[in-house]
């Protein structure tokens, strides 16, 4: 008998590591549960019992994250999505909704104002400290739906990974991290299909952010969506931002930027690359505040016109964010 096959019959039944492994976290030695939820699944996923070795993963990473620990949670969670991987699991239902249970278990914690008192030490210290639990939390939570992203690209999902987990991250993101990144966040409304949702964190960031930041986080959605060839979704982004700032009572910036993107939309539904070029060349000043525009803008010359960049470099960060997921 072959060592892998005398481990298949040692290993016992999965509930028993289960129901003894919570106990462990339930007493408070979440560290010492996570080694042991390591070791063991590390077993099964020897002897190829993968779908129990899913199970303790799952188990331990719900368990831990309910618990608070949300580092040892993460860990294993992103070892659920490795074991995923090694068993070559189809991206299902079945494995989605694991992954939808832990992603809700990922604590929300309201980050205290900036606006502290610089003088008293403690208020400083208490800011620092919840700034950075709030950056780790966002992390690990990065770090757990990166990889399942790249699961479902690799095992049966759409080749920009499965749109409900790059809505996952966009949300967390904007909703949790200290420090906006609104380019990171687009990257992930783009593929998320969900350009409603996308409206509406928009309009909401308009409120955030400083004078002149508005226009430009919408120009550059806008051109993330042309650039991937998704017109339908570009212009019912623009439609729904200028319904909901309505809805709201909130102005929308009428910029230079947001009049370009605008006749852009409509250039773009015929064949008119002289137009195209002009438009470019009209707007110049206002394209040239962010240099992402104009990456993008080459990429949908090239996507609807045929046009090959300038240069080649350009449009990496799009081809490296896609291996990325």
């Amino acid at each position: 008998m072959s060592t892998r096959e005398r481990t298949r019959r040692e290993l016992p039944p999965v509930q028993e590591h289960i129901d003894k492994l919570k106990k462990v976290v339930e007493e408070g030695n979440g560290y010492g549960a996570l080694q042991m939820y390591k070791s063991i699944s590390a077993r099964y996923v020897t002897a190829q019992r993968f779908s129990e070795a899913l199970e303790i993963l799952f188990s331990g990473a719900c368990v831990e994250l309910e618990h608070g620990l949300v580092n040892c949670g993460a860990d294993l969670a992103i070892l659920f999505v490795d074991t995923l991987v090694k068993a070559k699991s189809p991206c299902n239902d079945e494995s989605l909704d694991r992954i939808r249970c832990m992603f809700k278990l990922f604590p929300r914690v309201p980050v205290p104002p900036h606006l502290v008192d610089v003088s008293d030490d403690e208020d400083v210290h208490n800011l620092q400290e919840s700034l950075g639990e709030a950056r780790s939390r966002v992390d690990n939570l990065t770090s757990f739906l990166r990889a399942a992203i790249r699961w479902s690209v690799e095992f049966g999902g759409p080749s920009t990974g499965y749109p409900e987990l790059h809505a996952m991250l966009a949300d967390y993101l904007y909703t949790e991290c200290p420090e906006l990144d609104m380019v990171r966040i687009s990257r992930h409304f783009v593929r998320a299909d969900d350009p409603e949702k996308f409206a509406s964190t928009l309009i909401n960031f308009m409120g955030r952010c400083y004078p002149g930041e508005d226009d430009v986080a919408i120009a550059r959605a806008v051109l993330m969506y042309l650039s991937m060839g998704n017109m339908k979704d570009a212009n019912f982004l623009m439609d729904e931002i200028k319904k909901q700032a309505e809805t709201k009572n909130l102005e929308l910036s009428e910029s230079d930027l947001i009049k370009f993107i605008t006749y852009l939309l409509e250039t773009l539904q015929r064949d008119a690359l002289p137009l195209f070029n002009m438009l470019r060349v009209k707007f110049k000043s206002c394209i040239d505040r962010d240099c992402l525009l104009n990456e993008l803008l080459d990429e949908i010359a090239e996507r609807f016109y045929g046009v090959q960049r300038r240069n080649p470099m350009q449009g990496m960060f799009g081809d490296i964010f896609k291996m990325m997921g």
